[in-house]
């Protein structure tokens, strides 16, 4: 299906709503039936039907469709958060006594859930470095039932060789699950490679506008009603009708928005490469990237997310470099309209002693859809501040 009909019109039934070209938002809790053997019957199915929003929603429904034909998938669910999607894809996939193998270094709340949560109900794991098929073959266990991704990383940006690793799991009847909040569906399709169940924080550049938090899970249609059954159903982690909707807005300009965000990044990433304060950039597109080849392979493109180290002296420079920046919030998250800027050393002297172990000399930038020469410009006068010190 040609993209332009899936972020456009797939699933917009607009003889229903009287050929409003934007769907209603069905904000109604509760659907009401004629006969008793209709109720029957929604009632046995609330996947296929409309009984209740905390089932099955007619806005929402709309999303999941043009949600799974972006990731190649034969059904997708949405959830209130992109971490409530990560955790039903792997809560709905083990059992005490099982084993995770995780790539390094995944999203904050992934490592949080392996690591506190899940060992609570007898569920190891282990991190590995995901640049190596070895290394993950090393870390598989006759226990082991699935193998976390995310390619790339969204701080450091390692890639894992996505055929590769689905070919191997298979071998050893895994599951694979990746994170795809970076490519988007626009500049990568995992699913085309071997996953089996692929996730987002649609928080960013899904809806694109920085005022709705969503997950997503897409996957085989046996896997999302399993999920949906369980642990959607039972947990209860719904995206709301009103959400939805915004979502659906924010999917008419995915295509334009991916594009406009990676063509500003590479022009910014090149102006930071070169640069003499600062000491790496982090993308997999640089030509320098020493995963150049495998990002051009399996990814169409990379978005505006990217990371520096800078090569300055001492905090305190860093400290100035952030203050001086006016055309970049310093903000958490990437994917919408915005520049961002995440400064690493901003979480050493924090309140009650407590530093991060992440590097001080390390920033992570978005660049969304303003001009890049005026961002850069804010950048280089950024950058002279710190001379003085």
């Amino acid at each position: 299906m040609h993209l332009s009909e899936i972020l456009n019109h797939l699933g917009e039934e607009r003889e229903n709503y009287f050929q409003a070209v934007a769907p209603p938002v069905i904000q109604s809790s509760n659907f009401a039936f004629e006969t008793l053997d209709d109720f029957r019957q929604a009632f046995a199915d609330e996947y296929a039907s409309h009984c209740y929003t905390r089932g099955n929603n007619p806005t929402v429904e709309i999303l999941c469709k043009k949600l799974a034909a972006l990731e190649k998938s034969e059904a997708a669910i949405v959830f209130g958060s992109g971490c409530a999607a990560i955790a039903a894809a792997i809560l709905s996939n083990v059992k005490a006594g099982d084993h995770i193998v995780c790539v390094d270094a995944p999203y904050s709340w992934t490592k949080r859930l392996l690591r506190q949560f899940l060992p609570r109900f007898g569920v190891t794991h282990t991190f590995v470095n995901g640049k190596s098929i070895d290394a993950i073959r090393e870390a598989i266990r006759p226990e082991t039932t699935l193998l976390f991704l995310e390619s790339p990383t969204s701080l450091t940006f390692e890639l894992q060789d996505l055929a590769a690793c689905a070919e191997l799991a298979r071998e050893h009847g895994m599951l694979t699950c990746i994170d795809n909040s970076y490519c988007s569906p626009i500049f990568q399709n995992p699913i085309e490679f071997g996953i089996d169940i692929v996730v987002h924080s649609g928080t960013k550049y899904l809806n694109g506008h920085s005022d709705v938090v969503v997950g997503v899970l897409c996957a085989s249609q046996e896997i999302v009603e399993r999920i949906y059954h369980s642990h959607l159903l039972m947990l209860g982690g719904i995206l709301s009708p009103h959400d939805a909707n915004l979502v659906i807005r924010g999917l008419r300009t995915l295509e334009l928005r991916m594009h406009r965000s990676h063509d500003s990044a590479m022009k910014i990433a090149n102006f930071l490469q070169r640069h003499q304060q600062v000491e790496r950039v982090m993308f997999p597109f640089l030509k320098s990237s020493h995963q150049y080849n495998l990002a051009k392979k399996q990814m169409r493109g990379c978005g505006g997310l990217f990371s520096i180290r800078l090569k300055i002296e001492c905090i305190e420079q860093a400290e100035l470099f952030f203050e001086r920046l006016e055309r970049f919030l310093l903000a958490v998250s990437w994917g919408g309209h915005e520049s961002l800027v995440l400064p690493f050393a901003g979480f050493h002297k924090m309140p009650g002693g407590v530093s991060s172990p992440i590097p001080w000399k390390l920033v992570r930038f978005y660049i969304g859809l303003e001009d890049p020469d005026w961002l850069i410009a804010d950048l280089q006068q950024a950058f002279d501040a710190t001379i003085s010190l």
